[in-house]
């Protein structure tokens, strides 16, 4: 069983074409390339953390999409997953929470929609991924707190985050493992 992050994935959100620039003609095209890549690489046993903004329409589509995704599920709750939607597929979901810390491989992960650069223990080598700020200028503001940190701390293990937004490069609309994203803690 592997365990993969994904965040941002804004099925059925026309604008976010333009907001991040992604390459699709349509909200249904980027909604039919999530779902090819997801399956792509999800095995039936695997989790995949959805780290907020899954889908802003009604309950029913959530369901459609989870059944359509491979794997088990759990959903870090973001600012475009309304209340009432998730209550609908919460059935599909092993896990639903703001905020979770979890193990994956021996190794503490803490999992927000929103990035925390203090977050628990960024000092002893756990790591955080999020989503929420996209490619945006709030992301900068995410890594340059991250090189702040490592600078103040001086060591390679202190505040080992990353954004799993689906429209980073190193992402490519896929879920990732951890192993996938060692290179951008």
């Amino acid at each position: 069983m592997t365990i993969r992050y994904l965040s941002d994935l804004h099925f059925d959100h026309e604008t976010i074409l333009a907001f991040d620039n992604r390459p699709f003609n349509s909200a249904a095209e980027l909604g039919e390339a999530l779902i090819a890549r997801w399956n792509a690489v999800v095995e039936p046993e695997d989790l995949t953390w959805i780290l907020g903004d899954f889908c802003p329409g009604d309950g029913a589509r959530w369901r459609t999409l989870l059944q359509r995704l491979n794997g088990r599920k759990a959903l870090i709750c973001g600012n475009h997953d309304a209340p009432e939607s998730v209550e609908a597929a919460r059935d599909l979901l092993e896990d639903v929470a703001e905020y979770r810390e979890i193990e994956d491989g021996g190794r503490h992960v803490v999992l927000c929609h929103y990035p925390i650069p203090s977050f628990h223990n960024h000092y002893q080598g756990w790591i955080h991924l999020y989503g929420h700020v996209h490619s945006a200028f709030e992301w900068n503001i995410a890594e340059h707190s991250k090189r702040l940190l490592k600078n103040l701390y001086l060591r390679p293990d202190v505040c080992r985050m990353a954004n799993v937004g689906a429209m980073l490069p190193y992402i490519d609309y896929t879920p990732r493992s951890l192993e996938e994203l060692e290179p951008y803690l």
